[in-house]
């Protein structure tokens, strides 16, 4: 049995516990988390079905653009991959435009699962669970780990063979990007949020106009934008994210309660409460269980695991069924660089949240 059917068995559990006690009249608790997340259907449609659908047009479009600047620069072109998450069309497009295989490899794998499932997925669906409140620590916390992405990117980069000078020069743009955010953070932290929840709040606009103009040519047969998937497509993909839903969001209560006293431990040591732990624990194996408890986190805790999710979400779930299904050789590599991201991001945030207050 593979890791992903052991995850999903795990969620079917999940979905048993709570629909049973839905019927039992939420006699323990856990009949309210499975409806909990079966209203996600709604956060999580509006987020992603917009981008699911734009996505290979977005990827064409800008590869008109980007394609020459790259070759101009002598950055091979496989960086537009890095641009969509490795499940949402990002290892596919990586891997069709590269140079060289190994490159194809490292935008395809390396850098989709880190910094651009950030891009497509984390942002836009995290900003849909949040509240305004909320948004300038959850975005403090996607800024600290997008700072500490090299590490990720270089680690993975030179476990797949390629030269450092080859990954420094290849990865130039996101490097610098990364740079940026790091002495941003240091140097003008507030401007730097607002900037980037501008940033987030474009991510949006555009998954709102996808979602539209898919359903208007749902509803009327007129393709307004030729080439664009059925919207019916991408939302079996956001149906099926929210099926995993109604059995993670009961599992995670039960995880909180078993898990009380060691993680009663942790908050004395971290300051990170039990929803903060148990969403950090959730997002080693699927995403959106763990931006759905970022309202339940304490403060520090919705920076810390927002920093650490950058790099290391899903690294032990789809991610890593993902890279076993194409290139299982690379699995160690993939596991390596998505680890180290998430812990240097992670302790990043940690050390910079140190005296803030729950």
């Amino acid at each position: 049995m593979s890791i992903n059917q052991i995850i999903m068995s795990f969620m079917a559990f999940g979905v048993l516990l709570g629909g049973t006690d839905r019927i039992l009249g939420n006699r323990f608790g856990f009949g309210e988390k499975f409806e909990s997340g079966f209203r996600m259907l709604g956060p999580v449609g509006l987020s992603m079905a917009g981008i699911i659908c734009l996505a290979p047009l977005l990827s064409l479009g800008l590869g008109g653009v980007i394609k020459p600047l790259c070759s101009a620069a002598g950055i091979d072109p496989a960086i537009l991959g890095s641009l969509l998450a490795i499940d949402m069309g990002g290892y596919v497009m990586a891997t069709e435009l590269a140079s060289a295989p190994v490159l194809g490899q490292f935008f395809g794998l390396i850098v989709s699962a880190t910094f651009g499932c950030t891009i497509v997925f984390s942002i836009p669906v995290g900003v849909g669970f949040i509240s305004h409140e909320d948004r300038p620590l959850f975005t403090r916390g996607i800024l600290l780990g997008l700072a500490a992405l090299p590490c990720a990117l270089i680690t993975g980069g030179l476990m797949l063979g390629i030269s450092i000078g080859t990954i420094l020069l290849n990865s130039l743009p996101i490097l610098l990007i990364s740079a940026f955010l790091a002495v941003g953070v240091i140097m003008i932290p507030d401007r730097m949020m607002k900037g980037f929840q501008v940033f987030a709040r474009i991510i949006q606009i555009i998954a709102t106009f996808g979602l539209m103009v898919a359903s208007v040519t749902h509803l009327t047969g007129i393709q307004i934008v030729p080439g664009m998937p059925p919207l019916l497509d991408a939302m079996k993909t956001v149906s099926s994210i929210c099926i995993v839903m109604l059995g993670s969001m009961p599992l995670a209560e039960l995880v909180q309660r078993i898990l009380k006293k060691p993680f009663a431990k942790l908050e004395e040591h971290t300051g990170l409460n039990g929803a903060s732990s148990t969403g950090l624990l959730l997002g080693l194996f699927t995403a959106t269980p763990a931006l759905a408890m970022i309202p339940d986190m304490d403060k520090r805790g919705k920076v810390v695991v927002s920093a650490c999710l950058v790099s290391c979400v899903c690294v032990l779930g789809a991610h890593f069924a993902f890279t076993t299904g194409v290139h299982p050789e690379l699995v160690p590599a993939v596991l390596a660089a998505k680890f180290l991201g998430g812990i240097v991001g992670g302790g990043i945030a940690m050390v910079t949240t140190r005296n803030m207050k729950p």
